[in-house]
């Protein structure tokens, strides 16, 4: 089986232009799957390729945990900072939020599900990017 580089360099290009982590491409027999090394630190995922290099922000946050209370994800999906695109999002750094308000959602599998606060507080960081895959058990937001 001979394989295509042409077709493997354009979908490299298509994860940094778009953005992505992974993508696979099929053609009948053929499946091929194209993804960046990804290294996770304190819960945030840096691509190996980040134009951004270690900050000395975040080698300031890998030596001091962040402290506080931890709201993480109750499953495996893409987290929306708001109900749509252009809304209001649901907090921001600063906010003051209640037990049960909806901090973030998490979808899966063409499912919106809502995460709600496990306790009160006011949004201290805000630990994932819109429309960022996250982890089960991966911190969200860290509340004071």
């Amino acid at each position: 089986m001979k394989i295509d580089k042409k077709i493997i360099k354009e979908l490299s290009d298509y994860l940094d232009e778009f953005n992505l982590t992974e993508l696979e491409y099929t053609e009948k027999d053929t499946k091929i799957k194209v993804s960046k090394n990804n290294v996770s630190i304190n819960n945030q995922t840096l691509s190996k390729n980040n134009n951004n290099p270690l900050s000395a922000q975040t080698g300031k946050e890998i030596d001091n945990k962040i402290s506080g209370i931890e709201i993480t994800s109750p499953i495996i999906g893409t987290a929306y900072h708001a109900p749509e695109p252009g809304a209001k999002k649901f907090v921001e750094i600063g906010k003051k939020i209640k037990k049960g308000d909806t901090i973030m959602i998490v979808e899966a599998m063409k499912t919106m599900n809502h995460v709600p606060s496990s306790s009160d507080g006011v949004v201290k960081e805000i630990l994932v990017s819109d429309g960022q895959p996250v982890e089960f058990g991966q911190v969200l937001i860290v509340l004071e």
